[in-house]
């Protein structure tokens, strides 16, 4: 049976313990990232949004390895990733302020922190910004009742072509405005998780 590292890197340590703010350099950050066993945790507990236990976690990043459902796992690949996440991996996270581990009762949660370490990963969970739809559709829309009060299609032919342009106009500048407040909130939350990497 091979060694497994459980020691903890020094710049971990030193940021858990003299960070109580939050707070959480780059270099931690990365080396947690950089373990695909963690970014699964990570992944597993944001799609849970609850508390886990050791067992459940095991289970179902030895399925995702192993390509295959949990009821078809063996003992063997079970306890393989058991082992790894018990000895190193969910001790490292937790010691990082990103999970909080129970050891003794086998539970772990996301923390506080784990959303800084999320914005640096390609997770299906976020939310896409998808306002090229809302500009399509107001394009298509707007292009046909400009050409429908051209041409005089009824009922359009009743509607002076100028209003309807102006109404094109001025939903193309709701939905700007709208998309501009969307994206000056989301640059507040991004930049507050900013302040938070040192």
């Amino acid at each position: 049976m091979s060694s497994v590292d459980t020691s903890i890197p020094d710049e971990i340590k030193s940021v858990a313990e003299e960070n109580d703010d939050d707070r959480l350099s780059k270099d931690v950050i990365f080396e947690l990232l950089k373990n695909r066993r963690r970014r699964e945790v990570l992944a597993y507990l944001l799609d849970t949004e609850e508390t886990v236990t050791l067992g459940e976690l095991a289970e179902q990043l030895a399925a995702w390895e192993n390509d295959t459902e949990i009821n078809a796992l063996s003992s063997d690949q079970r306890k393989r990733v058991y082992v790894a996440l018990y000895q190193t991996h969910l001790p490292k996270m937790d010691d990082a302020g990103i999970i909080e581990y129970d050891q003794d009762r086998g539970l772990i949660t996301l923390s506080d922190n784990a959303d800084l370490l999320m914005m640096y990963l390609d997770s299906d969970s976020h939310r896409q910004d998808r306002w090229d739809r809302w500009y399509a559709g107001v394009s298509v829309v707007g292009a046909a009742l400009v050409t429908g009060a051209y041409l005089g299609i009824p009922p359009l032919s009743f509607v002076p072509t100028l209003a309807v342009t102006a109404l094109v106009v001025g939903s193309f500048l709701a939905v700007s405005i709208v998309h501009v407040m969307v994206n000056h909130r989301l640059q507040q939350v991004v930049d507050g998780k900013l302040s938070r990497i040192e």
